[in-house]
């Protein structure tokens, strides 16, 4: 019972803070300017990473494909955090390492949705990827 409010948990903490960024990206605030700048992505970057986000966020609410949804949200933090520790540094703009945070509470729930789907993963899904 307590892995199954935990898995639920990390799904829908990943979907609201990856949700919650959409706005900035898509409106083009400030700091997601600026980020995107710093790391040579802009616009185009921000727009892409901006909709990857929001599909993450539609795969992680419904549970058959929550799987998928963390898959995509760990890639997406792999390169938030590797930006973060190479190029933007921790702080950005004031934010005392928010978003970096974020990125590494999204992470984590996404590793743990994708490891608790590990045996689908393992039983279905990869074994139909590789009959192909």
């Amino acid at each position: 019972m307590l892995r199954k409010i935990a898995y639920i948990v990390a799904r829908l903490a990943a979907a609201f803070i990856m949700g919650q960024t959409l706005f900035f990206k898509f409106t083009g605030s400030a700091e997601s300017i600026y980020i995107f700048s710093m790391v040579g992505m802009e616009p185009w970057g921000r727009w892409m990473v901006g909709v990857s986000e929001l599909i993450a966020v539609i795969l992680l609410i419904i549970p058959a494909t929550a799987w998928v949804g963390g898959m995509i949200a760990v890639g997406l933090m792999v390169g938030a955090i590797g930006m973060h520790l190479t190029i933007l540094g921790i702080e950005v703009m004031g934010d005392k390492g928010q978003l970096f945070y974020y990125a590494l509470i999204v992470f984590l729930c996404g590793l743990y949705v994708v490891f608790n789907n590990r045996e689908k993963i393992l039983n279905d899904v990869l074994p139909k990827i590789l009959k192909k």
